[in-house]
């Protein structure tokens, strides 16, 4: 099936507010089909000091990664050369009801277990930037993660609001596909990660599984995002 995001026209629709990086609101078409998306071109970054140019290569692997552990965290997301303003990642936009973020979803049992799933991908990925307002309810209920782009640093980086399950056991069916991971790798993240990138995921996750728990925040360290929503 050809997906919009690869092969449609993108237009520009405007820029999205409240962005750090310039990132736009696209329309997508192919042939009768539309349907709208989040892109961020690589001229638009900001340079940061620890991670290097190109931050929107990281969104597609956080994506790679979330359906190569079966866990479909992460809207589709592809790398588009010909995009409007350059090189830059298109994401599937989230319809969601955007009162919502991680520090109200957390308040609903139910959610749990799908915040846990989150969780567990950021620790393996390495997140840098889980702000609670990345995590959205989609209007079919589902819990989407999205802002990916401050992961796979080699060095630990692990920022994030979902610190509610430090210290608990990880759920038996998300360490075995954890486990299942190994073998996987690098597989389809190979264009879009390093060497040392890839066997540092590798070692995370080996410790992860290991472990059998989620990681408590060492005192010593910054371990929340900045703002936190």
């Amino acid at each position: 099936m050809v997906n919009p995001l690869s092969e449609g026209e993108l237009e520009l629709v405007g820029r999205m507010p409240w962005s750090s990086n310039g990132t736009y609101l696209v329309r997508c078409t192919l042939d009768d089909a539309v349907s709208a998306a989040v892109y961020k071109p690589g001229r638009g970054e900001r340079q940061l000091w620890d991670f290097p140019e190109g931050i929107y290569r990281r969104e597609v692997a956080a994506y790679l990664l979330s359906e190569m552990l079966g866990w479909g965290v992460v809207p589709d997301t592809v790398v588009r050369e010909d995009a409007p303003l350059g090189p830059g990642s298109v994401q599937h936009f989230v319809e969601a009801d955007f009162s919502e973020h991680h520090f109200t979803l957390v308040e609903q049992e139910e959610n749990h277990d799908r915040l846990r799933v989150i969780c567990a991908f950021d620790v393996v990925a390495n997140n840098a930037d889980r702000k609670s307002g990345h995590c959205l309810l989609g209007v079919d209920g589902t819990i989407w993660a999205i802002d990916n782009a401050l992961c796979f640093h080699r060095q630990p980086k692990l920022r994030t609001v979902i610190w509610e399950f430090a210290g608990e056991p990880v759920p038996a069916g998300v360490l075995a596909d954890l486990d299942a991971l190994e073998d996987k790798l690098p597989g389809e993240l190979e264009p879009w990660l390093s060497g040392a990138e890839l066997e540092a995921l590798r070692r995370r996750t080996r410790r992860f599984v290991d472990g059998a728990c989620f990681p408590v925040p060492d005192p010593d360290t910054y371990h929340y995002p900045w703002p936190l929503v």
